[in-house]
């Protein structure tokens, strides 16, 4: 019903949030979202099944694979 427009960027506020993957130690599994800054508080955005969700997330949300952090 809500769903997004395939190729449309979604917008996040950059000088608040940090682009993280946050990674499951035992089981592996990875979940991609924005930690803010203030709160350290994150929110979830996206399971990460493979490399081309990885490419899919950094797409959409119009982030560098270079400002991205992995959290365990």
């Amino acid at each position: 019903m809500f769903k997004k427009k395939a190729g449309q960027k979604a917008n996040y506020n950059k000088e608040g949030k940090i682009p993280v993957i946050r990674a499951s130690i035992c089981t592996g599994e990875q979940v991609a979202g924005f930690k803010d800054k203030s709160s350290g508080k994150f929110e979830d955005l996206m399971l990460i099944r493979n490399e081309t969700d990885r490419k899919e997330f950094l797409r959409r949300y119009d982030v560098k694979e270079e400002e991205i952090r992995k959290e365990w």
